[in-house]
């Protein structure tokens, strides 16, 4: 399976009968799925057919889905109601006579309820469901070109990460080959604090600092921050190649990740590991931005 981004667009447009439809699909970033449909009214039977295929091909990402549907020819006709307009010019024929009042005009004659009677035409159920399945099957042909648009992305993106986990392992080498990190380093720099504590004080027991300078010395190993991450970075480059919907197992992933380069920057001692940690860090926080637009 390939990677997908949860961002994409996509618009379908076609006609039926007497309707006319256009339909736009947009996309975005979200922990879960959420699909938000706007449809005409009178159109609601639709709607389950419609999240129903939408939830069966997305798992994440926010779903906006508009429907814009014109009717083409209504059809509909006017007529006068003439048994209505005859009574309203008798009424008014009466009584121009008892009180002083102009004539009644055409605007205001067929403003008078009931004179003009506006009939549609009678709704021709086949018509009407070949034009529901054809604005459901749009949907489908939109909802297959957001999908393209997101995979799309996804191969995008699984580039940029693959990028990213070759930056880590390389800092990841470079942090393991560092001389700082080295046991002789280590000690050395040890031997030095401990002389120049005995040198200052003759209350220091010498055994009892060398216990302590072997047990700074066992925790300021990083050698299990970085077996974890190698696995990590081993781990990710799984995910990556087989695909789906990886995401969220790939932002945990770039929680821990972070939890161990944080670590092996607490441990150092050494200026150019610490440098070499920060710039791991920081690679890593680009992973798990990017991370965060997969579905």
């Amino acid at each position: 399976m390939s990677l997908s981004s949860m961002t994409g667009f996509a618009r379908s447009h076609g006609s039926s009968g007497l309707y006319s439809f256009e339909w736009e699909l947009k996309s975005v970033n979200a922990k879960g799925f959420d699909f938000r449909l706007r449809i005409p009214q009178g159109w609601d039977d639709i709607e389950a057919d419609l999240r129903k295929r939408a939830a069966e091909a997305l798992s994440r990402g926010t779903v906006y889905a508009n429907l814009t549907l014109k009717r083409t020819d209504s059809g509909s006709t006017i007529r006068i109601n003439e048994d209505v307009l005859t009574s309203v010019l008798k009424v008014a024929s009466d009584l121009a006579g008892r009180v002083d009042a102009v004539a009644p005009s055409i605007d205001g004659l067929m403003a008078i309820k009931g004179v003009i009677e506006v009939s549609e035409p009678e709704v021709d159920e086949a018509e009407e469901k070949t034009a529901r399945s054809a604005v459901v099957e749009s949907f489908a042909q939109a909802l297959g070109s957001l999908l393209e648009m997101r995979k799309r992305e996804g191969i995008a993106l699984g580039a940029v990460l693959t990028q990213r986990l070759d930056e880590i392992e390389a800092l990841a080498r470079k942090a393991e080959a560092a001389p700082g990190r080295k046991p002789e380093a280590i000690k050395a720099r040890l031997a030095e604090q401990v002389a120049a504590l005995l040198e200052s004080s003759d209350r220091f027991d010498a055994d009892r600092l060398h216990q302590e300078a072997i047990m700074l010395a066992t925790k300021a190993d990083i050698r299990e921050e970085l077996d974890r991450i190698a696995w990590h970075v081993a781990q990710a480059r799984e995910m990556l190649s087989k695909g789906g919907a990886v995401g969220r197992r790939l932002d945990f992933l770039s929680q821990e990740f972070n939890r161990e380069v944080n670590t092996c920057c607490s441990k150092s001692s050494d200026l150019e590991l610490t440098n070499t940690g920060l710039a791991m860090k920081n690679v890593v926080e680009q992973f798990r931005e990017q991370v965060q637009n997969l579905e």
